[in-house]
């Protein structure tokens, strides 16, 4: 055997290896003379190697294979021995008169197996006495590797059912008898070494005690491959000797990769029939123990188990899994009263999920998990772990993964409980999750009631009441939270309009307290989602819920107009004055004169007082006529006093290109086609020649601040206003005037030096060239005009 000395294991290993090698020389060269005596005396002294305590796991694994491969050499060489007459008795005994206890161990475990093999006596007898001699070593390293090397040659020798060593006096009772008294003696070893040694080599034992670990869990292996091993046997013999031996070792290490191990290798029909037992021995563990990832593993298999195989879903009730489970998940956070926040969310979040896999139409068994999550929260505030926080996100969302429908999460009562123990940033983020399921699903919302209980889980994106002072938000990522709002607010629908009137009043009293920042965001959906709500009242006289209960037109546009007034505080007061327009437009669909005129006045406030940009004003000014144009609820008096208003305004822009166009715009104010009251072809004229005065004051303007004739295009423009009343039969834009301003085009010395006005004019020659080729009133018309 090697000396004691204090060379690096890589020496000891090296020099270990080179004697191994030459003993096992002449090993074989005994075995191909069929030199028995001399085969054993090599062997043991190889064997002897194995003895020493200078090499690591890992190193001494290297040097334990090498025997392994010699030792099988020297298993066929017995049994050789045995077919041409030497008595395997005789040879059982012979092994056991090497020197050294370890060598004559291994061969004794060797011959052993051929003994076995011969069937001369019961498989029992000498595999009960093999197992019991293994106690000769008591060294960890090297009684684990002993009776590895023993598990391994004895396994395909075990008296299974189906196997050839099965008999009357051999059964699979002694087979598990044997792997489980092996087991027992393999994890002793393995515990022992980690009291051996000083503590400041704790974390390098660990590290070795990790890389040992198979050697043990192989034994429950082989127990889970053994066809005799079936539920019966399983639950009155293997499980509670096997729990017994691992809450008694009282090792984290063991307790935790055992436990694991039994989880992972047997079968999870079996986990099931015995969740009482198994799930019993988790409260005694050592309370270091990372019982989490464990149960959680549990459920996950349980889990996919019940997802593959819908027949079994009916022995998860019979066996009452969830209730077994949620006790003791229970009972192993009261054993463990310094359990961190994290191991406990996890564990709820796993039976959670669960829960929602094995029984998705027990809704009434997830909200108790729920309930037992804010127990084990209550007194703790707001969690500030992040490993936690994203557990508890992952717990919160699981639900709407699974039913992919917010409605069903909202009928689970400790579901907005759990919400409240996440910080302000993680419930934006909760908030997120919710809506996205939202659309992606197109689930809608029906019920004033679900709203409310929807708008307390998203109050992290709709209220900053309560952020933190000085955080700072990404304004892209407000942006785009604001954003997912607005869209939400149109899967918030119900055909009632009673309903639907309770469910805006909701957003209403939530956006306006909700800060300003906010609001230009989620009041244009509001307003837009309000307005649908007006072109689904019931017709007069035709109302089901009476006059008293009913939601009026009236009482719906005063809503608006409550909402809009904030608009122009946040500032928007662009957004105000077009949703001002908006529901003026739909009061004129009501013919709410009065309640459309109001809107057109606070339209035409913010435009005096709050619109003072020069392109703002140009594009406030299109929107006034245009939505003034549609109007056809005013009186005589209201429309003129709001029409002087709107080319008031034409004449007042900064600039003359902007007043021409501003001011021919509002001839259409003067001639609607569908209505002979607002006819008035004096007033069109007036506001055309108007339009011709600006643009020719324009032009010299242009020749006098740049020296040249300013652009021809301000008349091709209203040349064509002209074609357009011209064909529309206005009395008074007569053939004369048309002809007239074509003349005055032509004339422009700018036009050839304008290549989109000369193309302009060309297009609209064109153009009356082709109408003159219709038959009709229209064509004679345009035949009268001479280019």
């Amino acid at each position: 055997m090697i000396a004691d000395g204090s060379e690096d294991e890589e020496k000891w290993l090296a020099a270990g290896a080179a004697a191994f090698k030459q003993n096992a020389f002449y090993m074989q060269r005994a075995i191909d003379s069929n030199n028995l005596k001399d085969a054993l005396k090599y062997s043991a002294q190889m064997l002897s190697e194995l003895r020493t305590s200078k090499l690591s796991p890992h190193k001494y694994y290297d040097l334990y294979m090498r025997a392994f491969d010699e030792l099988r050499k020297l298993e066929i060489f017995f049994m050789e021995e045995t077919r041409r007459g030497c008595s395997v008795i005789e040879l059982y005994e012979l092994v056991q008169h090497a020197g050294n206890i370890l060598p004559r161990l291994y061969l004794l475990c060797t011959a052993g197996s051929v003994y076995i093999k011969t069937k001369e006596a019961p498989a029992k007898e000498i595999l009960k006495d093999l197992v019991e001699m293994c106690r000769g070593i008591q060294h960890p390293l090297r009684g684990l590797f002993l009776r590895s090397y023993l598990a391994q040659i004895s396994r395909d020798k075990l008296p299974d059912i189906g196997s050839e060593y099965e008999g009357d006096a051999d059964t699979v009772t002694d087979a598990v008898e044997f792997v489980l008294l092996n087991f027992t003696e393999m994890n002793k070893l393995w515990v022992r070494m980690q009291h051996q040694g000083p503590a400041r080599e704790k974390e390098r034992r660990e590290k070795e005690r990790g890389e040992l670990r198979d050697l043990v869990g192989k034994n429950l292996h082989v127990l889970s491959q053994l066809e005799g091993v079936d539920l019966d046997m399983y639950r009155d013999t293997v499980l509670p000797r096997v729990l017994e031996q691992i809450v008694n070792c009282r090792d984290e290490i063991a307790q935790y990769y055992l436990i694991d191990c039994i989880i992972q290798v047997f079968p999870d029909d079996y986990h099931l029939q015995t969740l009482d037992v198994l799930l019993g021995a988790c409260p005694q563990l050592q309370p270091s123990v990372d019982i989490m990832t464990v149960l959680s593993r549990l459920m996950e298999r349980l889990s996919n188990y019940a997802a593959l195989n819908a027949e079994v879903l009916p022995y998860f009730l019979q066996v009452e899994a969830f209730s077994k489970l949620n006790n003791a998940i229970g009972k192993v956070i009261e054993a463990q009263e310094d359990m961190p926040i994290l191991s406990a969310v996890t564990l709820y979040s796993s039976l959670l999920k669960f829960t929602l896999h094995v029984h998705p139409d027990r809704l009434d068994y997830a909200d108790q998990v729920l309930g037992s999550c804010v127990k084990q929260l209550s007194g703790k505030g707001k969690i500030d772990d992040t490993r936690a926080t994203k557990e508890l996100v992952s717990l919160l969302s699981a639900p709407l993964e699974k039913y992919n429908d917010v409605v069903t999460a909202l009928k689970l009562t400790n579901y907005p409980l759990v919400v409240e123990y996440l910080d302000t940033e993680t419930k934006r983020i909760m908030a997120t999750v919710i809506i996205r399921s939202i659309m992606k699903n197109n689930t809608l919302i029906t019920t004033a009631e679900k709203v409310e209980a929807l708008f307390e889980l998203i109050k992290g994106l709709i209220n900053d009441l309560d952020e933190p002072q000085g955080l700072e938000v990404d304004e892209d990522d407000f942006e785009e939270e604001q954003n997912s709002v607005a869209r939400l607010i149109h899967m918030l629908y119900n055909d009632d309009p009673e309903e639907m009137f309770k469910i805006v009043s909701i957003l209403k009293k939530h956006f306006l307290t909700g800060g300003p920042k906010r609001l230009k965001f989620t009041i244009p959906p509001l307003v837009v989602s309000t307005l649908k709500l007006i072109r689904r009242l019931p017709v007069e006289g035709d109302n089901p819920f009476g006059k008293e209960a009913s939601v009026t037109a009236t009482k719906i546009f005063q809503f608006l107009n409550q909402i809009i007034e904030a608009l122009p505080n946040v500032p928007s007061p662009d957004l105000a004055f077009r949703l001002y327009l908006q529901c003026a437009e739909a009061a004129n669909k009501c013919d709410e004169e009065p309640i459309a005129y109001e809107f057109f006045t606070q339209a035409y406030i913010l435009y005096e007082e709050e619109i003072s940009d020069s392109k703002a004003q140009v594009t406030a000014l299109q929107l006034i006529i245009g939505t003034l144009q549609r109007m056809h609820v005013f009186g005589v008096e209201n429309r003129d006093t709001l029409t002087h208003k709107a080319t008031g305004y034409s004449a007042k822009l900064l600039k003359k290109p902007d007043q021409c166009r501003a001011v021919y715009a509002c001839s259409h104010l003067f001639w609607l086609e569908d209505r002979e009251t607002i006819q008035d072809g004096e007033r069109v004229l007036l506001c055309l020649k108007r339009a011709l005065k600006i643009a020719n004051s324009a032009q010299q303007m242009a020749n006098t601040a740049r020296g040249s004739t300013g652009s021809v295009t301000l008349f091709i423009e209203i040349l064509n206003k002209y074609l357009y009343f011209y064909q529309k039969g206005v009395p008074q834009i007569t053939v004369e005037s048309v002809e007239s301003l074509i003349k005055l085009i032509k004339n422009e010395e700018s036009m050839p030096s304008d290549p989109s006005a000369e193309s302009f004019f060309a297009s609209t020659l064109q153009f009356m060239e082709f109408e003159k080729q219709k038959e009709g009133a229209i064509g004679e018309r345009y035949q009268e005009i001479k280019v």
